[in-house]
């Protein structure tokens, strides 16, 4: 009875997503812009970078699906390579605060209570307090603008992030009897965090991960919108609908 009552309600799950309107809206709209990112890799209907003033402002057309903007570049183009720049960034960022963020979780989590625990979470703490634009201004000021200082300022935000959620799933399972038995086989801390934290708590950084990965985006928008991400001719998302109209 048991073996069959998790795959009866994930398909149960799956059905009611299924006739969820707003589920279906922002799957469209996710694969839409995921696509238009892919495609942009290989092939644009114009030349993001390319400028035609004479051309400029030019309204929706056939020619130009959104029209052109004060340069009289492709808005099309430019947004299609825009999405790109926006999932990279958030992707590489995120994957960056993850493999930093959980290992130090699980490290603070198998020493509790001791002054590296504490100094680790307090790190953290300091960390978590300045939001990625500040920390981008700091970073900026030093190397200036760009992609990568934006990932870089994306992904020490969320160290912090994913350094609690370890912490915090690893402390519940450090007292469980598999543990205590791991232990008694003579398994150290490190190989009982890779062999048996990790993947009980897999599931809950990958959620996590979602979560921080649209978040990301949302991050690299504001960064490009006051000049902190990647810079021209490379595109992003916020400044291309920015500079589409004066």
């Amino acid at each position: 009875m048991s073996s069959f009552a998790q795959p009866l309600r994930q398909d149960s799950l799956w059905r009611a997503a299924l006739r969820s309107r707003n589920f279906l809206i922002g799957a469209v709209i996710t694969a839409v812009f995921v696509l238009a990112a892919v495609v942009s890799i290989v092939w644009t209907p114009y030349d993001f970078a390319a400028q035609n003033i004479p051309n400029k402002f030019k309204p929706p057309s056939a020619e130009h699906w959104f029209g052109t903007d004060h340069f009289g570049r492709d808005i099309l183009s430019m947004i299609m390579r825009g999405a790109q720049t926006s999932i990279t960034v958030a992707l590489v960022a995120v994957s960056v605060g993850a493999a930093i963020g959980t290992p130090l979780g699980l490290w603070a989590a198998a020493r509790r209570g001791t002054l590296l625990d504490e100094t680790i979470m307090r790190l953290n703490d300091l960390v978590f307090a300045f939001p990625a634009l500040l920390i981008a201004i700091l970073i900026t000021a030093v190397f200036g603008p760009s992609a990568l200082n934006a990932i870089i300022a994306i992904g020490i935000f969320n160290v912090p992030v994913f350094a609690r959620l370890a912490r915090a799933g690893a402390l519940t399972l450090w007292q469980r009897e598999f543990i205590m038995a791991a232990r008694v086989a003579g398994k150290g801390p490190a190989r009982i965090s890779a062999e048996h934290i990790l993947p009980n708590i897999f599931n809950t950084l990958l959620v996590q991960i979602t979560i921080q990965f649209a978040l990301g985006i949302l991050a690299e928008a504001a960064l490009a919108y006051v000049g902190l991400g990647a810079q021209p001719p490379i595109p992003a998302g916020a400044r291309c609908s920015r500079t589409a109209r004066p």
